[in-house]
Protein backbone atom coordinates (compact mmCIF):
# COMPACT_ATOMS: atom_id res chain seq x y z
CA UNK A 1 0.00 0.00 0.00
CA UNK A 2 1.66 3.26 -1.11
CA UNK A 3 1.63 6.02 1.74
CA UNK A 4 -0.13 9.71 1.21
CA UNK A 5 1.56 12.67 1.31
CA UNK A 6 1.01 13.85 4.63
CA UNK A 7 2.60 17.57 4.70
CA UNK A 8 0.97 19.89 6.08
CA UNK A 9 -0.67 22.71 3.67
CA UNK A 10 1.22 26.14 4.32
CA UNK A 11 -1.96 27.58 5.29
CA UNK A 12 -0.08 30.85 6.48
CA UNK A 13 1.85 31.83 3.26
CA UNK A 14 -1.33 31.11 1.15
CA UNK A 15 -3.15 33.19 3.65
CA UNK A 16 -0.53 36.04 3.60
CA UNK A 17 -0.40 35.74 -0.11
CA UNK A 18 -4.32 36.05 -0.42
CA UNK A 19 -3.64 39.12 1.58
CA UNK A 20 -1.22 40.97 0.18
CA UNK A 21 -2.54 40.21 -4.13
CA UNK A 22 -6.09 41.40 -2.14
CA UNK A 23 -4.69 44.67 -0.66
CA UNK A 24 -2.86 45.23 -4.37
CA UNK A 25 -6.17 44.62 -5.97
CA UNK A 26 -8.20 47.13 -4.33
CA UNK A 27 -4.97 49.65 -4.81
CA UNK A 28 -6.35 49.19 -8.62
CA UNK A 29 -9.86 49.77 -8.26
CA UNK A 30 -9.74 52.81 -5.58
CA UNK A 31 -7.82 55.59 -6.21
CA UNK A 32 -5.99 57.32 -3.03
CA UNK A 33 -5.86 53.72 -0.89
CA UNK A 34 -2.48 52.42 -1.08
CA UNK A 35 -1.40 56.41 0.28
CA UNK A 36 -3.88 55.52 2.92
CA UNK A 37 -1.53 52.31 3.97
CA UNK A 38 1.87 52.96 2.91
CA UNK A 39 4.56 54.40 4.84
CA UNK A 40 6.65 57.34 5.46
CA UNK A 41 8.34 59.04 8.31
CA UNK A 42 5.65 61.76 8.11
CA UNK A 43 2.63 59.56 7.98
CA UNK A 44 4.05 57.10 10.65
CA UNK A 45 4.31 59.66 13.20
CA UNK A 46 0.28 60.02 13.25
CA UNK A 47 -0.53 56.39 12.20
CA UNK A 48 1.56 53.53 13.30
CA UNK A 49 -0.48 51.02 12.06
CA UNK A 50 1.52 51.93 8.63
CA UNK A 51 4.18 50.27 9.47
CA UNK A 52 2.80 47.17 9.17
CA UNK A 53 0.38 48.02 6.64
CA UNK A 54 2.86 49.08 4.18
CA UNK A 55 4.28 45.82 3.97
CA UNK A 56 1.02 44.01 2.76
CA UNK A 57 0.51 47.34 -0.13
CA UNK A 58 2.71 47.32 -3.40
CA UNK A 59 3.19 49.01 -6.34
CA UNK A 60 0.71 49.24 -9.18
CA UNK A 61 3.19 47.36 -11.35
CA UNK A 62 2.39 43.83 -11.48
CA UNK A 63 6.47 43.27 -11.30
CA UNK A 64 6.88 44.42 -8.11
CA UNK A 65 4.28 42.00 -6.15
CA UNK A 66 4.50 38.86 -8.81
CA UNK A 67 8.37 38.84 -7.65
CA UNK A 68 7.69 39.24 -3.79
CA UNK A 69 4.53 36.43 -3.79
CA UNK A 70 6.99 33.90 -5.92
CA UNK A 71 9.82 34.72 -2.94
CA UNK A 72 7.53 34.24 -0.36
CA UNK A 73 5.49 31.01 -1.71
CA UNK A 74 9.39 29.62 -2.49
CA UNK A 75 10.78 30.42 0.60
CA UNK A 76 7.18 30.35 3.11
CA UNK A 77 6.23 26.60 2.26
CA UNK A 78 9.22 24.70 3.94
CA UNK A 79 10.22 27.14 6.75
CA UNK A 80 6.32 27.43 7.87
CA UNK A 81 6.17 23.77 7.90
CA UNK A 82 9.77 23.70 9.96
CA UNK A 83 9.20 26.02 12.73
CA UNK A 84 5.52 25.75 13.09
CA UNK A 85 2.54 28.32 12.39
CA UNK A 86 2.86 30.04 15.26
CA UNK A 87 6.86 31.03 15.47
CA UNK A 88 6.23 31.39 11.16
CA UNK A 89 4.01 33.99 11.77
CA UNK A 90 5.80 36.02 14.52
CA UNK A 91 9.07 35.80 12.22
CA UNK A 92 7.75 37.34 9.53
CA UNK A 93 5.22 39.96 11.26
CA UNK A 94 8.04 41.14 13.57
CA UNK A 95 10.76 41.10 10.33
CA UNK A 96 8.03 43.87 8.32
CA UNK A 97 8.15 45.53 11.91
CA UNK A 98 11.71 45.88 11.59
CA UNK A 99 12.09 46.88 7.84
CA UNK A 100 9.89 49.02 8.21
CA UNK A 101 11.51 50.83 11.55
CA UNK A 102 14.87 50.79 9.92
CA UNK A 103 13.42 53.07 7.15
CA UNK A 104 12.05 55.63 9.55
CA UNK A 105 14.84 55.19 11.93
CA UNK A 106 17.04 56.45 8.85
CA UNK A 107 14.88 58.59 7.40
CA UNK A 108 16.17 62.32 6.81
CA UNK A 109 14.12 65.41 7.96
CA UNK A 110 14.65 66.75 4.24
CA UNK A 111 11.05 66.47 2.11
CA UNK A 112 13.59 64.62 -0.37
CA UNK A 113 15.96 61.74 0.57
CA UNK A 114 18.99 60.16 -1.30
CA UNK A 115 19.86 56.23 -2.45
CA UNK A 116 20.95 56.08 0.83
CA UNK A 117 18.86 57.88 3.06
CA UNK A 118 15.00 58.32 2.94
CA UNK A 119 12.94 61.39 2.32
CA UNK A 120 10.49 62.52 5.82
CA UNK A 121 8.10 62.13 2.67
CA UNK A 122 9.21 58.95 0.90
CA UNK A 123 6.85 56.24 0.86
CA UNK A 124 7.56 52.93 1.65
CA UNK A 125 5.23 49.57 0.27
CA UNK A 126 6.10 46.10 -0.49
CA UNK A 127 6.44 42.89 1.72
CA UNK A 128 10.27 42.20 0.64
CA UNK A 129 11.48 43.48 4.74
CA UNK A 130 9.17 40.42 5.71
CA UNK A 131 10.73 37.89 2.98
CA UNK A 132 14.34 39.05 3.72
CA UNK A 133 13.53 38.57 7.62
CA UNK A 134 12.26 34.96 6.04
CA UNK A 135 15.22 34.68 4.00
CA UNK A 136 17.28 35.88 7.75
CA UNK A 137 15.52 33.06 9.32
CA UNK A 138 16.17 30.52 6.78
CA UNK A 139 19.76 31.24 6.60
CA UNK A 140 19.84 30.13 10.19
CA UNK A 141 18.21 26.65 9.90
CA UNK A 142 20.24 25.71 7.19
CA UNK A 143 23.41 26.78 9.22
CA UNK A 144 22.30 24.86 12.60
CA UNK A 145 21.30 21.97 10.79
CA UNK A 146 24.65 21.23 8.71
CA UNK A 147 22.83 22.68 5.19
CA UNK A 148 24.77 24.50 2.26
CA UNK A 149 24.13 28.06 2.61
CA UNK A 150 25.78 29.08 -0.18
CA UNK A 151 21.88 29.00 -2.48
CA UNK A 152 20.92 31.41 0.00
CA UNK A 153 23.70 33.88 -0.31
CA UNK A 154 23.54 34.08 -3.66
CA UNK A 155 20.17 34.91 -3.92
CA UNK A 156 20.72 37.29 -1.25
CA UNK A 157 23.66 38.78 -3.46
CA UNK A 158 21.59 39.30 -6.16
CA UNK A 159 18.93 41.00 -4.40
CA UNK A 160 21.24 43.27 -3.19
CA UNK A 161 22.90 43.82 -6.67
CA UNK A 162 19.36 44.95 -7.45
CA UNK A 163 19.33 47.88 -5.64
CA UNK A 164 22.42 50.05 -7.80
CA UNK A 165 20.22 48.75 -10.62
CA UNK A 166 16.21 49.50 -10.03
CA UNK A 167 15.85 52.94 -8.79
CA UNK A 168 13.42 53.29 -5.31
CA UNK A 169 14.27 50.12 -3.96
CA UNK A 170 13.71 50.80 -0.07
CA UNK A 171 17.17 48.70 1.04
CA UNK A 172 16.41 49.69 4.31
CA UNK A 173 13.41 47.61 4.55
CA UNK A 174 15.65 44.50 3.29
CA UNK A 175 18.24 44.80 5.77
CA UNK A 176 16.02 45.66 8.66
CA UNK A 177 14.09 42.77 7.87
CA UNK A 178 17.20 40.23 7.37
CA UNK A 179 18.31 41.82 10.73
CA UNK A 180 15.15 40.76 12.98
CA UNK A 181 14.82 37.15 10.83
CA UNK A 182 18.40 36.03 11.56
CA UNK A 183 16.91 37.27 15.13
CA UNK A 184 13.81 35.21 15.37
CA UNK A 185 15.96 32.14 14.27
CA UNK A 186 19.02 32.46 16.78
CA UNK A 187 15.61 33.02 19.56
CA UNK A 188 14.14 29.84 18.07
CA UNK A 189 17.03 27.90 18.27
CA UNK A 190 18.26 28.76 21.68
CA UNK A 191 15.39 28.52 23.28
CA UNK A 192 14.76 25.00 21.90
CA UNK A 193 18.55 24.05 23.32
CA UNK A 194 17.25 25.94 26.64
CA UNK A 195 13.86 23.81 27.15
CA UNK A 196 16.05 20.53 26.39
CA UNK A 197 18.25 21.61 29.21
CA UNK A 198 15.31 21.56 31.68
CA UNK A 199 14.52 25.38 31.75
CA UNK A 200 11.34 27.31 30.98
CA UNK A 201 10.89 28.57 27.54
CA UNK A 202 11.51 32.37 26.46
CA UNK A 203 10.25 32.72 23.01
CA UNK A 204 8.28 34.36 23.19
CA UNK A 205 9.15 36.94 25.85
CA UNK A 206 12.58 37.41 23.72
CA UNK A 207 10.01 38.15 20.77
CA UNK A 208 8.45 40.92 22.78
CA UNK A 209 11.39 42.35 23.49
CA UNK A 210 12.12 42.19 20.20
CA UNK A 211 9.56 43.80 19.68
CA UNK A 212 9.90 46.00 22.43
CA UNK A 213 14.11 47.60 21.07
CA UNK A 214 12.22 48.37 17.48
CA UNK A 215 9.03 50.30 19.15
CA UNK A 216 11.85 52.17 21.11
CA UNK A 217 14.12 53.28 17.96
CA UNK A 218 10.78 54.92 16.49
CA UNK A 219 9.89 56.80 19.67
CA UNK A 220 13.39 58.15 19.99
CA UNK A 221 13.61 58.94 15.89
CA UNK A 222 10.42 61.12 16.70
CA UNK A 223 11.43 62.62 19.61
CA UNK A 224 14.54 63.57 18.74
CA UNK A 225 13.74 64.68 14.53
CA UNK A 226 12.24 68.47 14.62
CA UNK A 227 8.79 68.07 12.68
CA UNK A 228 10.23 69.29 9.10
CA UNK A 229 8.49 73.00 8.26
Amino acid sequence: MSRQNTRPVPVVTWTLIGICVLVWAVELTVPGFIDDIALSAAAGREEPWRFLTSAFAHAENITHIGFNMWALWAVGRSLEGFLGRARYIASYLLSALAGSTLFVVMASPAPNGTAIVPGWYDGLVGASGAIFGLFGTLLVVQRRLGGSTRPLWIVLGLNVALVFFIPDIAWQAHVGGFLAGLVTGVVFFEDTERVRRGHRPMTWWALAGLLAVMVILVVLKYVITPVPG
